[in-house]
């Protein structure tokens, strides 16, 4: 089965096509980093501009370096939601219309569904069950993965994803938009242990994540440093700063995921979304599998944000059950995984 894979559910609008024997074909990605980088964060309504000027195009290309026609093609998987409604809409619309016009089924995805899945598009597959932690600008979750769409929620932030969390801090240092990826790289320059950030809900049994408090650590920090110094807040402060706060989302991230694990008794952990291309992270996680004789499973650091591939991916395995949308463009801004079913279950 032969699938085209479309992702637009925030500021990256992605394509991908996926053989089922053949494996991933092509992948194209356009990011709007640079049209959102005046406002300091996504701007929905210039998100959604940009997919429909984007979407098409980028299709043509895919198409092309997959060497591939519509006619070759099974289905259209398209992201259903979670994320931006009128982002979520430009490309279900293509989608559907395009499923229509070539007389082919298609599949709405569920985003986060895509991200869990990412891993699986590598040669290094986890097998289930597994523990899968989701952690990006908008999710962090911790979930047990029985099977595809079996899916328990052990754990998730009560305020801020992890991912939204590094961004505000960003902000706060002075740093460009998309603030998470340049403070990961401002705390390589940073000292350990200047600052003392806490490790929120880790003294507290349970899975769940807070990371809003760590914003607030930060600003008294930068606060702090500014007022001690007649200069203002330094560069050195900055990377101080942000290392304490990256040390401390990593900790917190990895002392979670060490509970599950433990609490579950498997031992196969998947990483994926945004955050998980952190390489102080992976570095933490790995060490902490091996400690516990198990193993940590990534996508490539390309499909760790938004990406058409693993839309694509997850959307064969639900067409391959005899799943397709049936009525009209529907599109979920939020959509609980839970909620999804094991492909072909009734």
């Amino acid at each position: 089965m032969r699938v085209l894979g479309i992702e637009t559910s925030c500021d990256e609008t992605g394509i991908a096509v996926y053989d089922t024997e053949q494996g991933l074909l092509s992948h194209a990605l356009y990011s709007q980093v640079k049209l959102h980088a005046d406002y300091g964060g996504v701007v929905p309504e210039l998100a959604s501009r940009d997919h429909v000027r984007k979407t098409l195009p980028l299709i043509e290309r895919a198409l092309r370096e997959a060497n591939t026609t519509p006619s070759d093609l099974h289905g259209v998987a398209y992201t259903a939601g979670p994320g931006l409604i009128g982002a979520l809409l430009v490309g279900a619309s293509i989608g559907r219309s395009l499923a229509f016009g070539w007389n082919i089924p298609a599949i709405g995805v569920h985003h986060m569904e895509g991200h869990l899945l990412a891993p699986m598009l590598e040669a290094n597959k986890p097998e289930f069950p597994f523990i899968a932690l989701l952690v990006s600008g908008g999710h962090t979750q911790l979930v047990q993965v029985n099977q595809v769409g079996d899916y328990v929620l052990l754990g998730e932030s009560v305020d801020d994803a992890a991912g939204e969390a590094f961004d505000k801090t960003a902000k706060l240092l002075g740093l460009d938009y998309p603030g998470g990826p340049r403070l990961a790289a401002l705390a390589n320059s940073g000292h350990e242990g200047l600052y003392q950030f806490p490790r929120p809900m880790t003294d507290k049994p349970g899975l769940n994540f807070s990371f809003s408090g760590l914003k607030t650590a930060a600003a008294n920090a930068i606060h702090g440093a500014t007022e001690q110094s007649s200069n203002g807040l330094t560069e050195q402060n900055k990377a101080d700063i942000a290392r304490a706060f990256q040390d401390a989302v990593v900790d917190t991230l990895v002392i979670k995921c060490r509970r599950a694990l433990k609490q579950t008794g498997i031992k196969r952990l998947v990483i994926a979304g945004g955050v998980s291309a952190n390489t102080k992270l992976r570095a933490a996680l790995a060490e902490t599998l091996a400690a516990l004789g198990g193993e940590v499973f990534y996508p490539r650091s390309e499909f760790c944000t938004d990406n058409g591939a693993m839309i694509a991916f997850a959307g064969a395995y639900r067409l391959a059950a005899g799943e397709q949308v049936v009525d009209s463009v529907k599109v979920r801004p939020r959509w609980p995984m839970t909620e999804l079913k094991v492909p072909g279950a009734a």
